[in-house]
């Protein structure tokens, strides 16, 4: 990402003049930086994913898992989402695709949140920084959760808070245009998700990016180390909610985690944070309100903050034998 951070540098640092050491500077690099890289890549993910729905029939995908036991079709999602290297945001649309064709939301929330935190890039990456026990480790946790988060999601019955014209394209109530195959056709769908979902949250996203901006900014890293350090019952829900606005992948947060524990942040801590920034974004419950409302929303973001805050308790419990 050298390009967007050149950008800033050129914008903040030459253009404006402000001083690297100057919190207010920090602030705005990031959020320029940030705004640029976001911004491109998800309008990028989101074409390529329309591209990739525009030829995966969901109906298709439907027909596949109809009628299979529901652990199996579980654990297709689970596997789906671990083998696709996309971040939340470009997981979402292939979601709402999914859910559109009938695929029961316990088993398409599975694939939700296995996506975003797993996927065979961050595996190696987080290997060679930390080591293949703390990567498998990683994975197993990342697994667990998306298995057991999809069933309690299933367990509330989200099915009643799926939004009205859902249903009807399932029941056929909905005349919907045979898809155009063509190549043109294809760019044009792809083309309209990136207008259609860019144009719905682009406010939002940008108070998320403003946010992690002053946190980044203004919150001196050595509070964070002395704070997040000890490896406190307080320490991982409070690294869960920092994540929340830090819109990331899991390939992208890697280097933080590096830096938390260069810093000797504990690693429970660390991973709940990497959990939470990779896949309980903000930008990712506002594209997520498309297809289903707010109780549902509020119910996916309880039930991953719990998660990840049980897993990192248990890393924190086992970090001193994780060599």
């Amino acid at each position: 990402m050298g390009i967007f951070e050149a950008l800033a540098d050129l914008l903040i640092y030459r253009l404006a003049e402000l001083d690297p050491a100057d919190h207010l500077a920090a602030a705005l690099h990031f959020f320029v930086m940030d705004v640029t890289k976001i911004f491109v890549l998800l309008a990028a993910v989101i074409y390529v994913m329309g591209l990739f729905r525009a030829l995966l029939s969901p109906e298709r995908v439907r027909e596949y898992v109809r009628g299979r036991p529901d652990w199996q079709a579980r654990g297709m999602a689970v596997s789906l989402g671990a083998v696709t290297p996309f971040c939340s945001c470009s997981s979402v649309p292939l979601f709402i695709g999914f859910v559109e064709a009938g695929i029961p939301l316990g088993i398409t929330f599975s694939f939700l949140i296995a996506s975003p935190m797993i996927n065979e890039v961050a595996v190696v990456i987080l290997a060679g920084i930390l080591g293949w026990k703390l990567a498998l480790l990683y994975v197993a946790a990342g697994l667990a959760v998306a298995w057991i988060g999809g069933l309690v999601m299933q367990r509330f019955k989200p099915e009643r808070w799926v939004e009205e014209y859902v249903w009807k394209i399932q029941m056929g109530e909905m005349n919907l245009p045979e898809p155009d195959r063509s190549l043109r056709g294809r760019h044009n769908y792809a083309l309209g998700e990136v207008k259609e979902i860019v144009g719905r949250i682009w406010k939002w996203v940008l108070i998320g990016i403003g946010i992690g901006a002053l946190f980044h900014g203004f919150v001196p890293e050595q509070w964070v180390s002395e704070n997040l350090a000890d490896g406190g019952l307080l320490d991982v829900p409070l690294a869960v909610l920092l994540g929340i606005p830090l819109y990331s992948n899991a390939t992208g947060i890697i280097p933080v985690a590096e830096a938390m524990l260069g810093k000797g942040v504990a690693i429970g801590t660390t991973l709940a944070l990497m959990m939470s920034v990779a896949a309980l974004s903000l930008p990712e419950m506002l594209i997520l309100r498309k297809v289903i409302r707010w109780p549902a929303l509020a119910l996916f973001a309880g039930v991953l903050a719990v998660a990840f805050t049980l897993v990192g308790w248990g890393f924190n419990l086992v970090g001193p034998q994780i060599g």
